[in-house]
């Protein structure tokens, strides 16, 4: 999936999104369709001057904002037509009596792509190698859509209120559409909205400062627990060696005493006359007495 070429939404412009997505490259930029639109606007405005200046329908669409581009960098559907006939493609609607619509429906898989608009948002349906793609600017990354699917998409799409065309004509040769005929691609999660997924929290400079005190404080705090721990584990050394130190000492003066007295018993022992022992008589000396 690395290869399709995908643009997430930047602002409004989802409608250059669109256009890059379908033909692959960044092909449009908003300067670009703003040009288109300006051009389109001009067309608009000589097709009312033709009823007369001083007419009040000249005067009422003079008088209001382009419908092709606003501030916010929306397009109409006028301006991404004028931005495909550069390449050769119109736009046909879905739901048209147009052969190629009719053929569409009953089969979505026999065209190329589409081009679907709802709420001023556009998307790209596209097919590349033998797969479909959803390419969406608001989702993180293109969406394998199968073939038995396609037609349930569009369906669903349709009921949400989406205007939908199909892109007629040949798209421009891509190196996704040929790395996709060699290696299908495999998709094992669908892609999430970009809304949903959580952006890195940034912190104002208050909240950092607040941040830093907090951890300046923490430091500090398990700096002297740690010194604390360190000044009570000495002092209990210190105790505990003392203690040693006195119960040596006086086991060395019971040991001293022990020895003395042993002394002295031997002493004595050695001066005591040594008692007569009987002696031990055979049985015969027994007989004989």
């Amino acid at each position: 999936m690395e290869s399709i070429f995908h643009e997430k939404q930047e602002g409004s412009l989802c409608a250059q999104h669109c256009l890059n997505a379908l033909l692959q490259a960044p092909y449009f930029t908003a300067v670009d369709l703003a040009a288109l639109a300006r051009q389109i606007d001009e067309q608009e405005r000589s097709q009312m001057a033709e009823g007369g200046l001083q007419s009040e329908d000249y005067r009422k669409f003079v008088q209001q904002p382009s419908s092709n581009v606003d501030d916010s960098g929306y397009f109409s559907v006028q301006v991404i037509a004028c931005a495909l006939k550069v390449w050769g493609l119109d736009l046909i609607p879905y739901n048209s009596q147009n052969p190629l619509a009719e053929a569409a429906r009953e089969d979505p898989t026999n065209k190329c792509a589409y081009i679907c608009n709802f709420r001023d948002h556009w998307i790209t349906i596209r097919k590349l190698g033998n797969q479909w793609f959803n390419l969406n600017s608001l989702l993180e990354g293109p969406e394998l859509i199968s073939d038995t699917f396609l037609a349930l998409f569009l369906a669903q799409l349709q009921n949400e209120g989406y205007s939908i065309f199909i892109v007629d004509g040949k798209l421009p040769e891509c190196s996704a559409d040929k790395l996709l005929l060699l290696t299908p691609a495999v998709q094992r999660e669908t892609p999430r909205l970009i809304s949903e997924i959580k952006e890195p929290y940034s912190m104002n400079e208050e909240e950092e400062e607040d941040e830093k005190a907090f951890n300046e404080t923490l430091n500090r705090t398990l700096a002297e627990s740690i010194q604390m721990e360190k000044e009570c584990l000495e002092v209990a050394l210190s105790m505990s060696l003392s203690e040693f130190q006195s119960a040596s000492t006086s086991q060395g003066h019971s040991s001293s005493e022990n020895t003395a007295k042993s002394y002295q018993f031997e002493q004595q022992s050695t001066n005591t006359p040594e008692k007569c022992e009987s002696p031990v008589l055979s049985g015969r000396d027994l007989q004989a007495a």
